[in-house]
């Protein structure tokens, strides 16, 4: 590996646009979670995907390992640069390229976050729906086909992408599926690339579906005593069919950190976040329903949010509550880990995962897109004590394996980085293999984010 000949080749291209000062290894070495810094040898900051090109293929001659950087909110240490190289951030690559509103669809660079993308498009009438909570990058997200509170209405990034531009290992640049919805034709590379964390090629381009946005919007909130009934009552909801556009789960302790963070009084209990689009009308009916239906299950406190400013401030509480958690514990990080689960099989799976957590010796809150059978645990570790780490691992394997158990997967939306490799051949068998086999075939010499969901080989 040789990063001074891969930087002296680049030099004349990117120009100051490439660092080696310790802020910025450090800041795209680091993790939102519990993983020990692993900062690159060098970041570069391209601007087009001809420099992209570029940056790789020298990379690829020489041997050096290339990390995709986004906005960094990934969970499972997708952006650490575990073998050194150089971390490609792509925060320069934020142009909106074109919006068609005829044909509700946007092409945008990957540095482009899902807030700035909505904030353009509001002259327009139109939204980009997946809101994983983080203001992710469009690449990240599509990286780690990601998902979030919207998901079990307008899906998740799988989706909504309709087309990519990608950069190979060995620099040259593809393009995968068209504006099309729908095509016939040929494997599905756009799928493929989707979810593959960076380890086949480095998202140049985008090419995304956009929502109309909805006559009218009305949110609310409920709490139950027990959280086994709350869960119940989403499956409840779920199979009557109600059009829900957000569902989410808080459980009680969620809700106390989220109150003592944001300065709310929500009753201290398991609760449903909601939200239903559509007509002025139809919006009402749907929460007078869902108010029917939940009070079968308990449900108490009732209360639903019309106004926008009353809809921002419920959602403001729900996207920040993975802060909360971690102010609940001051100089507290967090191993935080999904899973997701046949819809029937949420209820024992949450209740099971709460009592693993309260029988150990660390605090962990649960929250979750529970309208698809996801959830999420925020497992809170004092980086001074080793055997809380131990703790968080041990109930994090629980939650894998009990996913596995009921017909579920390891990972909903967070991705396996390096955090969930363990867990990839218990999904897929000897499907893991394949995935090795499509790696080497494009990416021969492993540089694309190596160490990275795919089985390593010596």
């Amino acid at each position: 590996m040789s990063i001074d000949a891969v930087l002296t080749e680049l030099e004349p291209v990117l120009g100051d646009r490439i660092s080696r000062s310790k802020s910025d290894l450090e800041t795209h070495g680091g993790s939102e979670t519990h993983f020990p810094a692993a900062p690159p040898d060098a970041v570069v900051f391209p601007e087009t995907t001809e420099e992209v090109s570029r940056i790789v293929a020298a990379c690829n001659r020489f041997g050096v390992p290339v990390i995709p950087f986004g906005a960094g909110t990934s969970l499972e240490g997708h952006t650490s640069a575990i073998h050194g190289g150089i971390t490609i951030d792509t925060v320069r690559m934020n142009k909106l390229i074109r919006v068609s509103p005829g044909d509700m669809d946007a092409v945008l660079q990957p540095g482009v976050t899902r807030e700035a993308l909505n904030n353009e498009l509001r002259a327009t009438g139109l939204f980009f729906s997946v809101d994983p909570g983080a203001n992710a990058s469009l690449g990240g997200m599509a990286g780690t086909r990601a998902s979030g509170t919207t998901s079990v209405r307008y899906g998740t990034m799988r989706d909504n992408v309709l087309a990519l531009e990608v950069v190979l290992a060995d620099g040259r640049v593809i393009r995968t599926g068209t504006r099309a919805r729908k095509s016939s034709a040929g494997y599905d590379l756009t799928g493929l690339m989707l979810g593959s964390e960076g380890t086949l090629g480095i998202i140049t381009e985008l090419t995304v579906k956009l929502h109309g946005q909805p006559e009218a919007i009305s949110a609310g909130l409920c709490a139950f005593d027990e959280m086994g009934d709350a869960v119940d009552a989403v499956v409840a909801v779920i199979q009557t069919g109600l059009p829900m556009a957000r569902i989410e789960f808080l459980d009680a302790e969620a809700v106390a950190a989220v109150n003592a963070y944001s300065g709310a009084s929500v009753p201290e209990k398991p609760h449903l976040f909601v939200e239903f689009h559509g007509t002025e009308a139809g919006v009402a009916e749907d929460a007078a329903r869902f108010g029917e239906i939940v009070a079968d299950f308990g449900a108490t406190g009732v209360e639903t949010a019309t106004r926008t400013e009353d809809r921002t401030a419920l959602w403001t509480m729900r996207h920040h509550a993975y802060y909360a958690c971690l102010a609940a514990r001051p100089g507290a990080r967090g191993l935080v880990t999904d899973v997701c689960v046949p819809i029937s099989n949420l209820a024992e799976a949450v209740e099971e995962t709460r009592e693993d957590i309260a029988a150990s010796i660390i605090p962990g809150p649960i929250l979750g897109h529970v309208g698809d059978g996801n959830f999420h645990a925020i497992l809170l570790v004092d980086p001074s004590q080793p055997a809380d780490l131990e703790a968080a691992k041990r109930l994090a394997a629980s939650m894998s394996e009990r996913a596995l158990r009921l017909g579920g997967t390891v990972t909903g939306e967070h991705g396996i980085g390096m955090g969930k490799l363990a867990y990839m051949e218990a999904e897929h068998g000897d499907a893991w293999d394949i995935m090795h086999d499509i790696k080497m075939a494009l990416d021969p010499k492993n540089i694309l984010n190596p160490g990275k969901m795919i089985r390593q080989t010596p």
